[in-house]
This record gives structure tokens, sequence and C-alpha cells, in this order.
């Protein structure tokens, strides 16, 4: 059976309780032995009785009155001491899973609770120092691979034939992976080091991510449209990486979207973007698996590299939004709404 966590408070009252009445116990012990022997020279009752009364009235209950004042002073002086820890606990419920630099504030803890705070922000300083090296290093991997990448692909396209066609696909397909890798570390990197960002014209954003990504889309025999119902505030960000994070998700429309079908991209007033393919939709659940790094769709392209949805939550996280699927209408919302 598991044991019940232990509570300091409750420790304290339970010792400070134990000895206040310990040594009321003691007192009025001490009082009656004192007297004791003036209670067996008496032989009346009615003296005894009389002498009973006087003494408690002039120990027992002085006794009382001032116990109990104690207790609850003690009580309220245990609350107040405490109530430092119960704030730092706040403080730190209050922090997002976005925020890096963070650290218990132990400028007005306890002194005897200084040792382990400065234990836990020692232990998260090596974390994040941890961390910053792996994204770090991811993104030095990927820059350095572009290089020899280039290369190969500038020797393919002096190459003909069906095996220097499938070359220059799986080089393709190594590019894309490099270049999410790169953004994903990106989005870390700004997340760490609070990147300056500007306001990014929503509208005028998704016009241009169509413009670019239209000739694709109509190579592959589907239509891509902007439905613009209203025009949508501007929200700080970095404008590539929103704009990466769109064009992910039309990636996404297309490849469900059956032959001649049409990917929407829909404004609607509200600083969001939505869009709306021809497939089936995905359940939350669905949503949520998904934008695991480790994951994969069943529709997802067989020379991706699975990050698609995984970029798109990661770049929302960092500008303080959220991906959002509507399963009825078939469309995933990049939801910038704070």
């Amino acid at each position: 059976m598991e044991q019940p966590t232990p509570s300091i408070f409750r420790s304290l009252a339970r010792g400070l309780a134990v000895v206040v009445s310990g040594g009321t116990f003691l007192l009025l012990g001490a009082v009656l032995l004192e007297y004791w022997s003036s209670f067996a020279a008496m032989s009346a009752p009615d003296a005894l009785r009389a002498a009973l009364r006087e003494m408690a009235e002039h120990v027992v209950l002085p006794v009382l009155a001032l116990a109990i004042p104690m207790m609850l002073a003690m009580h309220f002086v245990m609350r107040r001491a405490l109530r430092p820890l119960g704030e730092a606990t706040e403080r730190l419920n209050a922090v997002s899973g976005q925020d890096r630099n963070i650290r218990v504030d132990d400028a007005h803890l306890p002194a005897e609770i200084l040792p382990f705070t400065t234990a836990v922000n020692t232990l998260l300083g090596r974390l994040e120092q941890s961390a910053a090296q792996q994204e770090a290093f991811a993104a030095d991997v990927a820059h350095e691979l572009r290089t020899p990448l280039a290369a190969m692909m500038l020797e393919l396209d002096g190459m003909e034939g069906e095996q220097a066609a499938r070359l220059k696909g799986d080089v393709a397909a190594m590019r894309r992976l490099i270049d999410q890798l790169m953004l994903l570390a990106q989005m870390d990197a700004q997340e760490a080091a609070a990147t300056v960002t500007d306001d990014v014209d929503l509208a005028e954003l998704a016009s241009d991510v169509i413009a670019r990504t239209a000739p694709v889309v109509i190579a592959s025999g589907r239509m891509i449209e902007l439905v613009c119902d209203g025009q949508p505030p501007s929200v700080r960000g970095r404008r590539e990486a929103i704009g990466a994070a769109l064009r992910n998700l039309i990636d996404n429309a297309v490849r469900v979207t059956p032959p001649a079908g049409t990917v929407r991209v829909i404004l609607d007033g509200k600083p969001a973007i939505r869009v709306a393919d021809g497939g089936g939709g995905l359940t939350e659940d669905q949503l949520e698996r998904l934008v695991q790094r480790t994951a994969r769709a069943d529709h997802a392209s067989p020379d991706g590299a699975g990050l698609g949805l995984a970029i798109v939550h990661r770049i929302m996280q960092v500008h303080r939004g959220s991906i959002r699927t509507e399963p009825r209408s078939s469309s995933l919302i990049l939801d910038f709404a704070q």
C-alpha cells in the first residue's frame, strides 16, 4: 500500500500540539503535587471541594486560556512561514511548456530550503544546456550536409536514365529532411533566445504562399484557392516560419485531396488560417498522435520525413498558438488567438 506524502505543516502542528499538551499536563501535575499535602490535611468534604474549585479557577482555566491562543498563534506563524513555498509553487505551475530559463526564485524562501532550491536550479541549468547543445548539433549537422547534397544534385543533373531519376528523388528527399530539421532547430533556438519578431499580415502571407505552391499543386492534378471572408489581424512572429507551417498544411491537404479536387485556404477575419481539403479529416486523437515527431500518417508522402505536422505544431508552440482540427469540414487550422 502506498504511503501518504508527509506534510511539513501537519508534522509541525502535531509536534507543537504534543509539546503544548505535555507542558500543560506537567504544569497541572506539579501544581497538584504542590497542593497535595494541603488537600490531604483537609478532612471536611466542603473544604476539599472548595480547594479543588479554587485550583481549577486559578490554575487550570488560566493555563487553558493561555494554551489555546498559543496554539492558534503557532498555527498562524507556521502558515506564514510556509507561504513562500506555496507562492513559489504557484509561479512554477504558471510556467508554460515553451518557457526557457526557468529557475526557482529563492529570494523569499526560508534559509532551510535554500540548499534544495540551489540543487534544483543547478539541475535545471544542466538540462537547458544539454537541450541547447542538442539543438545546436542538429542545426550544425543539417547545415554541413547541405553542401555535399548540393554537389550531388549538380552531378546527377548531368546524368540521364531511370537510375539517375531515382537518385535525384532520394537526394531531393534528403534535402527536404534537412530543411525540416533546420527549421525545427531554428524554432527551438528562437524560443530559447527570444528572437526579435515582426508583425505578420496573414492575408498577404497566405496569398504569397499560395502563389508559390500553386504550380506544384496544379501539376499534381488538384486546384488551390484563397477564400477571404474578412481581413485577419496581424500577428507577431517570424514570417518565414509561419509560411513554412502553412506550406506543410497545404502539402498535407494535397496528398489527401482526390484528383481534380480543390484545396481551400480560408481567412475569416480571425487571427487564424484554415486549410480545408477533400479528405476525411482528422480527429483530435489522430492529430494529437501525428504532431509527435515519431508519428507518420497513413497518407504521408513516401519520400517525406514524417515531420510535417510535428513542424507545424512546434511553430505554433513558439508563436503561442495551436494547430486545431475540424473533422466535419476536413480542415486543419493555424490558430494564433492568445
